[in-house]
């Protein structure tokens, strides 16, 4: 039964490290952000409109922005820096793994520093999302369940219960890591644990603390799980196990391989790692799930990497004990530090769009859209640009008609990036209300006027004229008696779909709006 103290020069030398990400973080965001992402614009019309599910999330990140952004706005600084805040307590709890495994100062510095520059954590920390608060459940999961492993104190099965709960009422994803939780048990010495009743207490603790999504599902005609089959076989139905196993050497930084590598040798094939395998178990499971998929896209792993950092860095640490090989572990970190921030540029917006262009081209390095979408940015980086001129574009045409018809005016928008702009920067510039057929805005522009906050609802009989953004005339005749051509968005960097877009005025609907919401209907 282990149960000793950190030293505190070890976690003086942590909490540093945490700190160095947080300033780095707020730095960043305050001098070089290229503007809000379209996700960020949905997620705070959801944080608008609280509940206990959505078609694509679970509620728990957005039951967070609404509080934060109560108390502190939703300017892109105030959201961000929510993102700032817990990817360093991430990276602590980092730390503490690696010591817990057995690692010094050299080994916290090797996994920190790694965590910290591979791109897929840089960008997904980037922005607002549930994803960094995946990290951050995954991380501590993997260290509760350590302790529990070392301590043997079985009560710590109850918290593993509740920090799982909490993870899966933020992102499905947490039930990878459940699976690994189980795997780690069946195949361990832990297995005796199953003897007793503390982890069934902790899955019926998770399964309550989840249950609210279940509910939402249940009287939502399972939603979520229409939502994950369009995207498994549309939105990522070109991906592959070979471009799943690819894209990981990508996103976590190819040099990593240097670090991550020796971290599978470590829970797998170490005297000494040996004794933590049940921990190893959470990444293998996650693997085998996900490359089994078929469609799985890379980043769906990257949390579980944070466990295999920590042990790499222990394992290095230990093959560079012995006085002739302590070389070692410089001449493997020091290329992931390298390489790390070459790559920094393509994750977290340091260089203004011209910079960025020409440091992408001299080293020649265009990530692929993720979507399978040509973009002369990263798609990440053009899913910043164009939202404030779209929405100014779509004001100018609002102001445009008599006032008399602008009350009974909406503004149609394709996606929930449109839509959430257009309410976000309503506070800027006169906008009508938005309908929207995709995701969570179908529920929003379906309902009753009380459940989208309108007045009434939007396909209601008084809806008279519809501000449409994009598509082609002829489908627009089909649906209005008169369309007329408003105006030409465009905009500079923004996703070539986001871009030169037609401004319509449509009047005299043909058919009801609640049909073509309907026949729009898209979750994906």
């Amino acid at each position: 039964m282990e149960n000793t103290k950190i030293p505190r020069s070890i976690l003086t030398l942590i909490l540093s490290v945490s700190l160095l990400n947080l300033l780095i973080y707020l730095l960043t965001t305050a001098l070089t952000s290229y503007g809000m992402f379209r996700d960020e614009f949905y997620y705070m019309a959801c944080a608008n409109r609280l509940d206990i599910g959505y078609v694509d999330h679970p509620p728990f990140s957005i039951l967070v922005l609404a509080i934060w952004k109560t108390l502190f706005g939703d300017s892109l600084f105030a959201i961000r820096m929510i993102s700032a805040l817990v990817s360093s307590v991430s990276v602590f709890i980092i730390g503490l793994l690696t010591v817990r495994l057995g690692g010094k100062i050299p080994a916290v510095i090797i996994s920190t520093l790694t965590y910290m520059l591979s791109p897929i954590f840089l960008g997904m920390n980037t922005i607002y999302s549930m994803n960094t608060f995946d990290f951050l459940f995954w991380i501590s999961s993997a260290y509760i369940f350590l302790r529990l492993i070392q301590t043997e104190n079985k009560k710590l099965w109850i918290m593993l219960g509740v920090v799982i709960g909490l993870g899966v009422l933020n992102k499905t994803s947490m039930f990878w890591l459940s699976a690994g939780v189980l795997a780690g048990t069946i195949f361990t010495p832990l297995r005796k644990d199953l003897k007793t009743k503390y982890p069934y207490i902790a899955a019926i603790i998770a399964l309550i603390i989840f249950s609210p999504y279940i509910i939402w599902n249940i009287t939502h005609d399972f939603a979520h799980l229409e939502f994950m089959r369009n995207a498994a076989t549309r939105k990522y139905g070109g991906l592959t196990p070979i471009s799943f196993m690819l894209d990981q050497i990508l996103i976590l930084n190819p040099i990593s391989i240097l670090i991550w590598l020796p971290g599978i040798i470590f829970f797998f094939f170490n005297k000494n790692g040996k004794q933590f395998r049940a921990l190893g178990f959470i990444w293998l499971t996650t693997f085998l799930i996900l490359l089994i998929n078929g469609h799985s896209k890379g980043e769906y792993i990257a949390a579980a990497y944070q466990i295999i950092f920590a042990g790499g860095a222990v394992m290095i640490e230990k093959w560079s004990s012995a006085p002739k090989q302590a070389w070692l572990k410089y001449a493997l970190i020091l290329p992931v530090i390298v390489s790390g921030i070459i790559l920094v540029p393509f994750a977290r917006p340091l260089l203004s769009p011209e910079k960025f262009l020409e440091h992408q081209s001299a080293i020649g390095l265009k990530p692929p859209s993720s979507e399978g979408h040509e973009t002369e940015l990263p798609q990440f980086y053009s899913d910043m640009f164009g939202w404030e001129d779209l929405a100014k574009n779509v004001s100018k045409v609002y102001q445009s008609l008599p006032d008399e018809d602008k009350i009974h005016t909406v503004v149609y928008c394709s996606n929930y990036g449109r839509a959430g702009a257009v309410e976000y920067y309503s506070k800027k510039y006169p906008l009508p209300q938005v309908v929207c057929p995709h995701n969570n805005y179908w529920y929003w522009s379906s309902d009753s006027g009380e459940s989208n906050g309108l007045d009434e609802s939007p396909g209601s009989t008084n809806i008279r004229t519809v501000i449409i953004i994009g598509g082609g005339i002829e489908d627009h005749f089909k649906l209005f008696e008169r369309i007329e051509v408003a105006g030409v968005y465009k905009t500079k960097y923004a996703m070539s779909y986001e871009n030169n877009l037609t401004i319509f005025i449509g009047r005299g609907l043909k058919v009801p709006l609640e049909e073509i919401m309907r026949s729009n209907k898209v979750f994906i």
